[in-house]
C-alpha cells in the first residue's frame, strides 16, 4: 500500500509557518468527466503520486490505443491494426501482418484513438503502405487465382466429388491457396488436396463455406434491385427467424421473404426493433377495445400508421378505422 502523503512547505516558506489550506481545482479529464486536481505551492503531493505524476490511473481516465480499420476484402469485416506512426488514410492499400503471414487491405478507417477494451489483443503491425510493386503482385495473383480455379474445377471432376467451388483466394506472399467450396454434407478431399499440393507447390486448404457466405463472396442483385447487403456493408451475418416476418405482418409465402441464397432476407432484421417497440403500444388482433363511438372488437393492426380497425357492438358490419391515442 502506498502510504499518506506528507505535506513539506514549499522553498522560501517561513520555518514555524502554518501551512496554507489545500484548495481544489475541477477539470476535464481525457473523457470529458470531471476531475480533482490539487493546487497550490505544493500541488501534484497526493496519495498514490510520484514526482507529481500519479502512479495509478484514476477512474475517470480511460486508456486510448491508435488503430487503423482496414478491410481484406469489399463488403469485408473490418479489422483493427496498430499504424506504427504512420498516417493512413482511407483507401489507400497497406501490407499488414496477420496470422496467415503478410496480407494485402485496404484501409477502411484511418488513425483513430478508440477505447483499449475495444482492441482485441494481440493488435497486429502495419508493416507498409502498398508501393507500386505491391499492387503488381496482387494484380499477378488475381490472375494466378483464375487459374487455379479452372484446374481445381477440372480436379473436383477428375474425383467424382460432390461439391461446388466458389472462390479461389492466393496469399499476398503466394505460399497459400485457399479454396471455398459449398456441398450438401461431408466431403472427403485428401486426395484432391494432395494432387492440387503436386500442382500448385504451396499449403492448400479446402474450406467449406454456407449457402450465405456464398452469396457474400459472389454478389449480385436482391429482389428490391439493389445489390447484396452482405457484399456491400453487413460485416457479420445477423440471426433471423420466421417470427420477425409474422411481427412485421408479411407474407409467409417463402419466395417473397427468401433470398437469393435461400434463407431469410438479411433485410428483416432492420426494423424489427421498431416493429417490437409498437406492438407494446398497439392493441392485439380480436382484443376488446373502448372508442370515442363505443366498445368494439379489433379486427386488424397497422403498425406503421398505428392504426387500427374495430368492429364496434352497434355496427359490427361496417368497421371504422382509429388512431391508437383514440
Amino acid at each position: 500500500p502506498l502510504c499518506p502523503p506528507v505535506r513539506h512547505p514549499p522553498a522560501g516558506f517561513p520555518p514555524g509557518g502554518s501551512l496554507p489550506p489545500l484548495r481544489r481545482r475541477r477539470g476535464r479529464s481525457v473523457t470529458g468527466k470531471r476531475a480533482d486536481t490539487q493546487v497550490g505551492p505544493y500541488k501534484g503531493f497526493h496519495a498514490g503520486t510520484a514526482g507529481g505524476k500519479s502512479l495509478v490511473p484514476t477512474e475517470s481516465e480511460e486508456i486510448m490505443t491508435e488503430i487503423i480499420g482496414v478491410r481484406f476484402k469489399s463488403g469485408g469485416k473490418q479489422y483493427y491494426f496498430d499504424p506504427q506512426g504512420q498516417t493512413v488514410e482511407p483507401g489507400q492499400g497497406v501490407i499488414i501482418e496477420t496470422s496467415r503471414g503478410l496480407e494485402y487491405g485496404e484501409c477502411a478507417q484511418g488513425n483513430t484513438m478508440v477505447e483499449d477494451e475495444a482492441v482485441v489483443p494481440p493488435l497486429r503491425p502495419l508493416i507498409r503502405l502498398a508501393t507500386d510493386r505491391d499492387l503488381e503482385t496482387v494484380e499477378k495473383n488475381r490472375e494466378k487465382e483464375k487459374k487455379a480455379f479452372a484446374i481445381c474445377q477440372e480436379k473436383i471432376a477428375a474425383h467424382g466429388l460432390e461439391m461446388k467451388l466458389v472462390e479461389v483466394e492466393y496469399s499476398f506472399e503466394g505460399n497459400k491457396i485457399l479454396f471455398f467450396f459449398t456441398a450438401e454434407g461431408r466431403v472427403d478431399f485428401r486426395a484432391l488436396v494432395k494432387d492440387l499440393a503436386g500442382v500448385f507447390h504451396a499449403r492448400i486448404e479446402l474450406r467449406q463455406i454456407g449457402v450465405r457466405d456464398e452469396a457474400k463472396m459472389l454478389g449480385g442483385l436482391g429482389i428490391c434491385g439493389k445489390p447484396f447487403c452482405c457484399a456491400t456493408f453487413l460485416d457479420e451475418f445477423q440471426p433471423v427467424s420466421i417470427k420477425m416476418a409474422k411481427t412485421q405482418n408479411l407474407s409467409l409465402n417463402p419466395t417473397k421473404i427468401s433470398g437469393t441464397c435461400g434463407r431469410l432476407m438479411c433485410c428483416l432484421k432492420y426494423e424489427q426493433e421498431a416493429y417490437e417497440d409498437l406492438v407494446k403500444t398497439s392493441p392485439k388482433p380480436e382484443s376488446f377495445v373502448e372508442t370515442p363511438d363505443g366498445a368494439g372488437t379489433v379486427s386488424s393492426v397497422n403498425l406503421l400508421r398505428q392504426t387500427v380497425q374495430v368492429r364496434l357492438d352497434s355496427a359490427p358490419e361496417t368497421p371504422k378505422c382509429y388512431h391508437n391515442c383514440e
